[in-house]
């Protein structure tokens, strides 16, 4: 997938700036706070439907605006052209693709499968396990539909749940056992979808880390499920007494976390700065190639400010990698113009660099 045009208005720190991409390379350069990470998150809005940075929708307008509106002009590895829009004015949100508006922001996941590598993705190792569950969930999402249905119905009955856990009173059981039921279904098919993928995706983070690493380390994810106890319908029913106490629920896949290891020990409290930064790079590089398995699309992929404190060895071989023809269209931004000009001849691909400050477009390199 190809991002050809795009325009931006009242985005962030972006009043108005209009792109034509390159099919493989685009760098944004300019001092850090300028709006570099803003237009990659411009990007990553017309792909999942919202901010990767802050998910309050209101707060990414611009100041004295009043709206915001992106558009983008895409083209399939198989040369289908995609328009889509993405408007949002008095907290109402309208996404278009090629000029039909989506009833369900959820149909829209996956027709322009993108990866986004940042600094913040330090928190997948440090963050609380919520972070690592949306992390498996963003990628299934980009290519199986029904899983995101089943989470949005777990979703809803443990919202329901908590409800009844937080009332005064005796409550009938029946009222318990119909949201329990639909969170055992459901829950049970997203315990399945998310094994299945972790069985998949970990050895292809695995060889990607070896080709990154200069060490033989290994490493691992090991996936934490209540279900993987047993029956997940009993456990809700024998938790919902201590579950009444603290008014919620503490079983259920909303709880399920994700153990990064290295060596056998968990990264977060082993792993130096260099192996994290080399782990969550393998990490989301596997995921690239995994999207692209399963969606039939090379995914967009951006690349935010991910080479700094990375020394040259590290830097050649992602260099290296995203030069393969397995990789498509590109999207980078760094502080340092020197570096970019010296990676882009080191890679020898078709490349446009966009100098930014103030949020404005200033000059076409």
């Amino acid at each position: 997938m190809e991002l050809d045009k795009f325009s931006i208005l009242n985005f962030k720190n972006i009043r108005q700036a209009e792109f034509d991409f390159s099919p493989k390379i685009n760098c944004f350069v300019g001092q850090n706070g300028v709006g570099k990470t803003n237009i990659l998150d411009a990007i990553y809005y017309l792909s999942f439907c919202k901010s990767a940075f802050n998910p309050v929708d209101s707060q990414n307008i611009c100041h004295d605006a009043d709206f915001f509106l992106l558009q983008g002009h895409y083209v399939s590895d198989d040369d289908v052209k995609e328009e889509v829009y993405c408007g949002l004015k008095n907290h109402r949100k309208v996404f278009k693709r090629n000029g039909k508006e989506y009833s369900k922001l959820s149909e829209h996941i996956g027709r322009i499968p993108l990866v986004l590598i940042s600094p913040r993705d330090i928190e997948l190792i440090l963050g609380v396990s919520e972070d690592r569950r949306r992390f498996i969930d963003m990628v299934i999402s980009q290519y199986d539909q029904n899983y995101l249905y089943e989470e949005i119905r777990y979703k809803k009955a443990l919202k329901q749940r908590n409800a009844l856990l937080k009332q005064e009173g005796n409550i009938d059981v029946d009222f318990f056992s119909v949201y329990e039921e639909i969170m055992a279904d459901a829950g049970e098919k997203i315990h399945r979808t998310r094994k299945a993928f972790l069985e998949e995706f970990t050895p292809m983070l695995q060889a990607m880390y070896s080709q990154l690493a200069d060490s033989s380390e290994q490493i691992a994810l090991n996936y934490i499920s209540n279900c993987n106890d047993g029956d997940f319908l009993n456990q809700l029913r024998a938790h919902r007494a201590k579950d009444a106490v603290v008014g919620f629920s503490l079983c259920g896949v909303h709880r399920d976390d994700l153990e990064m290891t290295l060596s056998g020990y968990p990264i977060r409290r082993e792993g130096s700065q260099g192996q994290n930064k080399t782990y969550l790079t393998a990490l989301k590089f596997a995921q690239f190639e995994f999207i692209k398995a399963h969606n039939n699309q090379k995914p967009i992929l951006l690349l935010d400010d991910i080479f700094d404190k990375l020394d040259a060895s590290r830097v050649g071989k992602i260099l290296s990698l995203v030069s393969r023809n397995g990789f498509g269209q590109i999207f980078i931004t760094d502080t340092d113009r020197n570096f970019i000009s010296k990676m882009i001849d080191s890679t020898g691909m078709d490349a446009r660099v966009f100098e930014i400050s103030g949020g404005e477009v200033v000059h076409e390199i």
